[in-house]
């Protein structure tokens, strides 16, 4: 294994710490504002590995009417990743995401709206059964819905779950914000769809790492002010990321690309061994996604 020595500094004394070169961001976006820039800057900065997770249909310009109409979303970013791997290693994963179910009740109803999501959900199981992506990403909305728009985001959910089961894939989530009872009526309904727990990532986590190992979802922790040590502190069951957006309406959201990089080495001047690093950024991430990191 390889390492690099980087000097970290201190007011009062001087750091030297040996960095693993593998450093990877669980969840990043790329849209309209550093694009591939982002990933040169994630490089810079120690990053290695990425998972980059497709936007919702409007960003690429299409009102969906069926499932079908997704297939153009999901290539445009498959394509984009791509030409990530000329930069990083970078992985795609295919969201139908959780916001949809809104933006589509609009014109067609929550019923059908449901259904066009599922639709797509099966399309991307069916990129991942052919190695072009190797995750879904589903959810329930982040915001207050009525009780019929949150039952049938669960019922997408669910299916979510069966497509990723069969295709033997894991399901980014998008969701509300974190409460123990939320997750936990998550993990109960991936059990009703036959995945393991383990193969559910919660997207955006705090850092309760314990309470996710009770629960057995996988949380991927966002790498926000001391929640990266705050984690380490209770273990090393989870994933760091960004949430980096690449809006240029909102430059630097939700976190910038260097981020992870950075949280890393804060882990090492905590005290945080190179095991732990590759832990978090190589071992839980083969687990979780059923690859083998290069």
């Amino acid at each position: 294994m390889n390492f690099k020595k980087v000097r970290l500094k201190n007011p009062s004394f001087q750091y030297t710490f040996m960095i693993s070169t593998m450093i990877t961001d669980n969840h990043m976006h790329l849209y309209n504002h550093l694009r591939l820039k982002a990933l040169k800057q994630f490089r810079q900065a120690g990053g290695t590995h990425v998972f980059l997770v497709s936007l919702l249909s409007h960003h690429y310009g299409i009102a969906p009417s069926n499932g079908d109409d997704f297939r153009a979303i999901f290539d445009d970013h498959i394509k984009l990743v791509e030409r990530a791997n000329e930069i990083v290693k970078a992985y795609a994963i295919l969201s139908v995401h959780p916001a949809e179910i809104t933006i589509l009740s609009r014109r067609w109803g929550a019923d059908r709206a449901g259904e066009i999501m599922k639709e797509a959900l099966e399309i991307a199981g069916g990129y991942v059964a052919e190695g072009k992506a190797v995750a879904i990403k589903s959810g329930r909305p982040h915001y207050e819905v009525g009780d019929y728009i949150r039952r049938v985001s669960n019922e997408v959910m669910m299916h979510a779950f069966r497509i990723a089961k069969e295709v033997d894939c894991p399901v980014q989530l998008h969701t509300e914000s974190y409460t123990k009872e939320g997750m936990e009526e998550i993990a109960r309904i991936a059990d009703k769809a036959g995945i393991k727990r383990d193969r559910v990532i919660k997207h955006f986590s705090p850092p309760r790492v314990d309470e996710f190992s009770e629960i057995g979802l996988f949380p991927s922790v966002i790498a926000m002010g001391d929640n990266a040590v705050k984690a380490a502190g209770q273990g090393d069951r989870f994933v760091l990321e960004t949430d980096y957006i690449d809006d240029k309406s909102r430059p630097g959201s939700v976190l910038g690309p260097k981020t992870v990089p950075k949280k890393i080495k804060e882990l090492l001047k905590a005290g945080f061994d190179e095991d732990f690093v590759m832990k978090i950024c190589k071992d839980n991430i083969e687990m979780i996604y059923g690859i083998e990191l290069e």
